[in-house]
């Protein structure tokens, strides 16, 4: 969760910290701080809240000095105070930490027991003091974090000064994202790329268990016995650019209005449209040939995507489909084995929850494929196969571009399965042949090339969502209803709603409604219901009837031209009629709109809502 930043050079270290943490704020905003060091002991800076409230203490009596560390929060250990904000410091050590130190209680009787004085709540004081004690018998500070790090059990990312070794940082890394962006004359310390993208495009991806030494200079990167490792640089394309506002309000609306193009960009070069068939680049055919199960996981809105990947795969590829909540599969004896594949689903590439369930899926020998947004994340680099969505940058914390765009990925995966299958029981003889051929497989390529028109043909509607949305600002509750593929965009629009305005709401199957809901409908419930025109279309005016009958407010979201729905309904969105397989994404983005609408009509927090952090790197 927490960003975490470090530089050394020869620019007033303060004024790049406070930059890069700006770019990090997404990843926790409970409070925040620097250490800037100028040959001696470094000067501490922290507040509590967002990082207006540091910046307005820095650029009061900004710090001097051209090396340091910087950290914004989200709080896993301790509240949102001041003492429990980083960096923290013991004798000539100062730590900034993100993730968690399992064995913090145990480490804090013992160090408490050999006379250490904690200040703060957290587990991250417990480094700072575990690295003094190694450092203050004369040890370099690279290796008394090696060896501190030895006794630790969980997760971190760590920037690490000292006042003894001026002009020096260490990071280390165990199960969260650290990167070293390599300039000219000055080099970073990052828990992102996007800390440093204004300053230098060549960054390292740090694995687990090790160590870099960065001066202004030079970097070095060990591994955890002390041995000097050889890194490749990647080139990251992005541009600062990319991550600011661009003229919107929020950066939530700006991505919302981006979709169109990372649509595109998700499925070029991989349309094989004369074929009817998917590209997808270093995929190894005779791999996924023998698979007889997958699962699917993802955490909150990539669970979402996750459901959605199960109709498509099941209907095009006829292999059965499991969804597990990454944070429920860690924890169960599913079936896995040699024949299953396994595919993962997360924008930051970084979530704890997947991450370990992909290691547990692994040692059962399953196939691993993942879906994921960042190139070089910790997931990518576990899993056999990647297939990469090009959202770009996302800064607002309720996801949306990735969110359409690992739609986007989960259906050209599930064409490519069910090309594979088609292809496999020809040239078996099965009879009748499973999969998608290639007539069918043209015309679901064609109607996904309409796709990024289709999404701008609702963008079109965003004033008359912006004042259907001021209508229902006042309500406490929301209840969204979806059928057969579209059920996990109710839970997705229920989702987004109570990210940023709060409001509690809830998505259900359609056909539960009877099941209990509707106990909870009066004058005061609107119901968003999702209603395109496909098989299940009657089912859901029936639906509406029923609520009707009891006094809720219909919001339909129909497809264009829709006469019957708009009878039984109280406010209307109209979206361009599509391919079934498609309305998940079609469907989404109006349910977007109306959720920022609302929150923005709020006045509420759009892109940094109360308690939320961007990547759950921690459990």
């Amino acid at each position: 969760m927490c960003g975490i930043v470090g530089y050394a050079g020869d620019r007033p270290a303060w004024s790049v910290l406070l930059g890069g943490l700006k770019r990090l704020e997404y990843r926790g905003y409970d409070s925040s701080g620097i250490a800037v060091a100028n040959g001696g002991e470094p000067y501490l800076m922290r507040a509590v809240g967002k990082l207006n409230a540091l910046d307005d203490i820095v650029k009061g009596a900004p710090p001097e000095g051209a090396t340091g560390i910087g950290h914004t929060r989200w709080a896993t250990h301790g509240r949102p105070t001041e003492l429990n904000a980083h960096p923290h410091k013991e004798g000539s050590v100062t730590v900034v930490h993100n993730g968690i130190v399992e064995n913090y209680l145990s480490l804090r009787d013992e160090l408490i027991k050999d006379g250490a004085t904690f200040k703060s709540e957290t587990d991250t004081e417990i480094l700072a003091h575990l690295i003094e004690r190694e450092h203050a018998s004369n040890i370099p500070l690279e290796e008394a974090v090696r060896k501190a790090m030895l006794r630790v059990q969980g997760s971190y990312a760590l920037g690490v000064i000292s006042a003894r070794e001026p002009g020096r940082i260490i990071g280390a890394k165990k199960e969260c994202p650290l990167i070293v962006g390599i300039g000219d004359g000055e080099n970073f310390l990052a828990s992102d790329v996007l800390a440093v993208l204004d300053a230098t495009k060549e960054v390292i991806f740090l694995e687990d268990d090790e160590f870099v030494t960065i001066e202004k200079e030079s970097y070095t990167v060990k591994d955890a016995d002390g041995k000097e490792i050889a890194k490749e640089s990647r080139t990251i394309n992005w541009s600062p650019a990319m991550a600011e506002k661009g003229g919107y309000r929020h950066f939530m609306k700006k991505e919302i209005f981006e979709q169109p193009e990372a649509v595109i960009d998700t499925m070029r070069g991989r349309l094989m449209e004369a074929e009817g068939d998917i590209f997808l680049g270093g995929f190894n055919t005779k791999d996924l040939d023998g698979i007889e199960r997958i699962y699917i996981l993802g955490c909150g809105t990539s669970w979402h995507a996750a459901l959605v990947g199960k109709f498509l795969i099941e209907e095009f590829a006829r292999i059965p489909v499991e969804v597990d909540l990454s944070s429920e599969f860690r924890y169960r004896d599913p079936l896995v084995g040699r024949n299953t594949l396994v595919i993962a689903i997360s924008q930051s590439g970084e979530t704890a929850d997947t991450l370990a369930a992909i290691g547990k899926a692994r040692k059962e020998g399953a196939k691993i494929i993942s879906i994921c947004n960042v190139l070089e994340s910790s997931l990518t680099r576990v899993s056999d196969y990647n297939l990469m969505t090009h959202a770009g940058p996302e800064i607002g914390v309720a996801s949306t571009k990735a969110f359409t765009t690992q739609l986007v990925a989960i259906y050209l995966l599930a064409l490519y399965l069910g090309r594979r299958r088609n292809r496999r029981d020809q040239v078996l003889g099965i009879d009748p042949v499973r999969g998608i051929d290639q007539e069918r497989g043209v015309e679901l390529v064609q109607e996904l090339l309409h796709l990024p028109h289709q999404i701008k043909e609702i963008l079109e509607n965003d004033d008359a969502i912006e004042r259907l949305a001021r209508a229902y600002t006042h309500n406490t509750d929301f209840l969204y209803l979806g059928r057969s593929i579209n059920y996990p965009i109710a839970l997705e629009g229920a989702l987004k709603l109570k990210e940023i305005s709060y409001i509690h709401a809830e998505g259900y199957p359609a056909g539960e409604m009877k099941h209990g809901p509707i106990a909870l409908i009066d004058e005061d419930l609107p119901i968003v219901v999702l209603a395109p025109a496909d098989e299940s279309y009657p089912k859901m005016l029936g639906n509406m009837e029923e609520v009707k009958a009891r006094g809720g407010r219909v919001i339909a979201v129909v497809n264009t031209g829709d006469t019957e729905a708009g009878t039984r309904a109280d406010d209307v969105i109209e979206v361009p009629k599509a391919s079934k397989y498609l309305t998940p994404i079609i469907l989404t983005i109006p349910l977007q709109l109306l959720a920022y609408h609302i929150a923005a009509e709020k006045g509420t927090d759009v892109d940094q809502p109360r308690n939320l952090a961007k990547s759950v790197t921690v459990e």
